[in-house]
């Protein structure tokens, strides 16, 4: 599980910054400020669950057991960038505002996700 959250860590950084490149350079002027804004949110909370996954890959790497409160943190990382980064995405290019309906669930799922690895960072199975 650790080689495939260090694996879809390293895709949804790279992705992040090439949105945020994106964005910058081939959306500004096309969008409203509005837009531009919405879209970099989702580029910018991409990045952290990037980070945040880069770091529940490690902390599995390192772990001597199986560990499924991490395991659950990973892919409601997974999961919560997907509809809060990728409904911002959408709502900001497209005439799609029901992804607007999409993006409190996941920023909820975020939050389980954040929820999740500080309980198990609790755990003594945990090395950090």
């Amino acid at each position: 599980m650790s080689r495939i959250f260090l694996t879809l860590a390293s895709i949804l950084g790279g992705f992040s910054v090439i949105a945020g490149a994106f964005g910058s350079h081939s959306l500004r002027g096309q969008l409203s400020d509005r837009a531009l804004e919405v879209f970099q949110t989702g580029t910018r909370y991409e990045m952290y669950h990037a980070l945040a996954l880069l770091a529940v890959g490690v902390l599995l790497a390192r772990s001597p057991s199986p560990q499924p409160l991490l395991v659950a943190a990973g892919w409601a990382f997974v999961a919560g960038v997907i509809l809060f980064s990728g409904s911002l995405y959408g709502l900001s290019t497209t005439a799609a505002g029901w992804l607007g309906l999409v993006t409190p669930f996941g920023g909820v799922i975020l939050i389980v996700g954040w929820a999740l690895l500080a309980i198990a960072a609790t755990r003594p199975s945990i090395n950090p």
